[in-house]
């Protein structure tokens, strides 16, 4: 196990950008259901950029945590509580599922934009005893954010990649492809502890993180 210090030093590096982004994400997923007709998120209040609203005890802080303890601080991963959607209540079920769905990563987007704006601004500025720490926030968070949106665009329902492939495929494909979702959390486990999904991901979240890096000119 990495040094004690080093890993409290990553957990408080990690922990505003983990917990920004996913609590955001499912916010936005919130939001965009209310727009296309489903207040069931609204109604529920987690309509909201109040992390405590989104906090799950489990999945937002003790699973990264430990994730973070075991893996000596090379590791993360976590998840917020779902935001309740009923998607039989948008106006156009199949369809609009493809925007509620995207709503998350594309949130997660946004937010690693967001964080190579800090970056470039630690840079910009005088070193001093913020700059320092804010630079390895912001890496963290284009990271983090870059994660996320590369796991859940997975097509593997109910990640929200398996929701956009419901919505874009014809109904008796999208119908039989909804089916895996009572298997979707298993496979994810089985794909996770085998390498496979660290294998699909590492590419995707390294060129990811590398075009937000070069847009901002961060070498």
């Amino acid at each position: 196990m990495a040094d004690l210090n080093a890993i409290i030093q990553t957990i408080a590096i990690a922990a505003l950008p983990v917990i920004f982004a996913i609590t955001l994400h499912e916010a936005a997923h919130g939001y965009v259901a209310r727009h296309f007709g489903d207040p069931t998120a609204w109604l529920a209040g987690r309509i909201t950029l109040n992390p405590l609203r989104h906090i799950d005890l489990v999945g937002t802080i003790i699973i990264p945590v430990v994730i973070l303890l075991f893996s000596g601080g090379s590791f993360l991963f976590g998840y917020a509580k779902p935001v309740p959607v009923d998607f039989n209540r948008l106006r156009h079920p199949k369809r609009d599922m493809l925007w509620v769905a995207i709503a998350g990563p594309a949130a997660n987007l946004f937010m690693a934009f967001c964080w190579a704006f800090m970056l470039k601004l630690a840079w910009a500025l005088p070193v001093n005893d913020y700059t320092v720490p804010l630079s390895e926030m912001s890496k963290t968070g284009i990271i983090v954010n870059c994660v996320l949106m590369v796991l859940n665009l997975l097509p593997l329902p109910p990640l929200d990649g398996g929701r956009i492939a419901v919505s874009l495929l014809p109904h008796r494909l999208a119908w039989k492809f909804a089916q895996l979702e009572n298997w979707g959390f298993p496979i994810l486990l089985l794909l996770m502890f085998t390498g496979i999904l660290n294998a699909i991901m590492s590419p995707l979240v390294i060129l990811s993180a590398r075009i937000i890096e070069s847009i901002f000119g961060l070498y």
